[in-house]
């Protein structure tokens, strides 16, 4: 068996286990942070405090400022304190995805794909007709806070109570409509708003969805009177102007299924996919 030379045996005599170990475990977390804030305000507040960091450590080098230095050397714990704070969201979001065990949405999966149907024609329907509607299909994260907001149901889903709940003189159609398994458990209910930033033409609706989303692993429909489109929030992003075959992929991705070959539902109207054409133009 051929020796190694002197050199790299005597660089791995000297390797560290525990500090490689050390090291990786470092490392991955902060890759696992970085994808966790990729694409949120959150980065770009990163990057403005690493900026000014680096700019005041180099300046108080090059110019040899001794008070910006001792600054600097005393300010690690205050700046570590207002991270928390300014990332909290994120660091709960963190959190929240660690405790998911993924068995709930194993278990569930064969009552999923009836209530997927029934919230794509929902959807579509409600488009079709112009009537906003804001549905919140809980996943694996309770969202008993959001429940706690609005009005009790725990209804059997069906698209007629759907359409009714969110019709312009319904006292709830206001606010969200929370599912849970195959049943509506409360409507009326308030989401907390995103503060990323939006194109012009999505209103509130929008915004709560987004706001749901990027703090759990909720699925929320959006329909949109204004355009009669169909939007999807999800895992902090939003896909917008969905026709009746997108829908319903898109939700039985989110879910773990694979979509039907034909979607539920009525073929899509115009007013359906208006939202896709106007994008794509």
């Amino acid at each position: 068996m051929p020796q190694l030379p002197n050199g790299i045996t005597d660089v791995v005599s000297r390797l560290d286990v525990p500090a490689l170990f050390d090291i990786a475990i470092v490392s991955i977390s902060i890759y696992w942070l970085l994808l966790l804030i990729r694409g949120s305000t959150a980065m770009t507040v990163l990057r403005g405090v690493g900026v000014l960091l680096i700019g005041a450590f180099l300046i108080s080098r090059v110019f040899e400022l001794r008070m910006l230095s001792w600054i600097l050397r005393n300010s690690v714990a205050g700046l570590l304190v207002g991270l928390i704070i300014i990332f909290q969201p994120e660091i709960r979001r963190a959190l929240e995805r660690l405790g998911r065990t993924g068995l709930r949405s194993v278990f569930s999966r064969p009552e999923h794909r009836d209530v997927i149907d029934l919230i794509v024609r929902s959807s579509l329907q409600l488009a079709r007709r112009d009537i906003g509607a804001l549905i919140a299909i809980e996943r694996e994260t309770g969202l008993q806070e959001v429940i706690d907001t609005g009005i009790p149901l725990n209804a059997e889903l069906s698209v007629e109570l759907l359409s009714t709940i969110f019709i312009t003189s319904s006292p709830l159609h206001d606010g969200a409509v929370v599912i849970r398994g195959d049943r509506i458990v409360a409507a009326g209910c308030t989401l907390p708003l995103s503060e990323a930033p939006l194109p012009a033409e999505y209103g509130m609706r929008h915004r709560a969805a987004l706001g749901l989303a990027e703090r759990t692993d909720v699925v929320v429909v959006v329909v949109s009177e204004e355009r009669g489109e169909v939007s999807i929030a999800s895992n902090g992003r939003m896909a917008a102007g969905l026709d009746e075959s997108q829908l319903s992929r898109q939700i039985h991705r989110l879910f773990g299924l694979e979509p039907a070959t034909q979607p539920p539902g009525d073929p899509p109207t115009p007013a359906a996919t208006g939202g896709l054409e106007r994008r794509a133009s």
